[in-house]
């Protein structure tokens, strides 16, 4: 790792109170996608997928339900509230959303001038967190107040991305510039690496023993993070110019890599740094988005086919879901237990996939 830290201790974040800021919105109803009978192809290593019939627990459950959000918001990333709510990024106004499943209403809390979210994830503390490549800052927004705190990177704009919190309540995220840092909540105190590869660093999750991993989509790369010392070490996956983008981890840890450009989803084995390979259904694969569910079900998003896939690792099956409507463009999933939750970007909409 180039040593190029800058390290702000005890850094004074700048807050502003947000209820004038706060603007509810009643949206249309939700409306259930009636989903054609999804496509399903086992999942083999590589490009030799077959298609085959998909049998396996819940598929006949999974129902799709889509909400609209404001015009012209673009949704980027969503995080289910722990209030049975969602919180979504407005990438293109610059606010953070907040959908009632149960009514379709919407509230927005605006973030500042210039901001431009990008991902979202709940805290272990309940509030949304906030990677904001406008404002160049962490974000965290008060769930019941509103209020909005900012703790701005110092230095060059890092075209924040994702983040995630370690067991330590620190939280790492990602800059496509080439970055990677951490932020202590309570101390303020904030770090930002430089990535050993350069440009790429995107997508970032935490294992249930609270390793960080992330995906460098233009190093077509992982890496993973030694939390103590905040050394990013490189991980080559199989396949060469993959394009990894996001990635999760299920509940053994294993870590699950959506590859954009080869169109594949990958499973690293930390033990025994060990890869596995399935090409998903279809002509022309572009696999987006990432997401393992309490059941270590992997959910993908699928841009070539304008679908949400998934897929079962235990039968290696895939079956895919797609979108009534073209450019859906979900970006980012995320979930809770019987829920799905994506950003259709391309429709101003939130979709949920309702699992059992």
């Amino acid at each position: 790792m180039r040593p190029l830290a800058a390290l702000i201790a005890g850094f004074v974040a700048m807050a502003c109170a947000a209820p004038a800021d706060r603007a509810v919105q009643q949206t249309t109803t939700p409306s259930p996608v009636t989903a054609t009978p999804p496509a399903s192809a086992a999942g083999t290593p590589a490009a030799t997928a077959v298609a085959t019939a998909a049998a396996t627990p819940d598929i006949a459950a999974v129902k799709l339900v889509e909400f609209p959000v404001g015009r012209g918001q673009h949704p980027h990333d969503v995080a289910p509230a722990a209030d049975g709510g969602v919180w979504y990024t407005a990438q293109s106004t610059g606010e953070l959303g907040y959908l009632d499943p149960k009514t379709g209403a919407t509230r927005m809390v605006r973030l500042g001038s210039g901001s431009s979210p990008h991902g979202v994830i709940v805290g272990p503390d309940g509030a949304p967190w906030i990677t904001d490549s406008g404002l160049n800052a962490m974000v965290r927004v008060d769930p019941t107040s509103s209020e909005v705190k900012v703790w701005r990177l110092p230095g060059p704009n890092v075209n924040l991305n994702t983040a995630a919190f370690d067991r330590s309540g620190i939280v790492w995220f990602t800059g496509q510039r080439g970055y990677y840092g951490r932020l202590d909540p309570k101390s303020g105190e904030l770090k930002v690496m430089e990535s050993p590869r350069g440009a790429g660093p995107y997508g970032i999750t935490a294992t249930p023993d609270g390793a960080i991993f992330y995906a460098s989509l233009a190093g077509s790369h992982i890496a993973s993070v030694d939390v103590r010392e905040s050394v990013a070490t490189p991980i080559d996956p199989p396949t060469a110019r993959q394009g990894a983008r996001r990635v999760w981890s299920d509940s053994k840890g294993q870590i699950w890599v959506s590859e954009w450009n080869s169109g594949q989803v990958s499973r690293y084995e930390p033990s025994t740094r060990s890869w596995k390979q399935w090409k998903l259904p279809g002509t022309d694969p572009m696999t987006y988005a990432v997401f393992v569910d309490d059941q270590d079900i992997v959910w993908l998003t699928d841009f070539g086919a304008n679908a949400i896939v998934r897929f079962d690792p235990r039968t290696e099956k895939f079956s895919s879901y797609p979108h009534p409507q073209p450019n859906a463009a979900v970006r980012q999933i995320l979930g809770r237990p019987g829920e799905v939750w994506g950003a259709m970007s391309g429709q101003d909409k939130l979709v949920l996939i309702r699992t059992r």
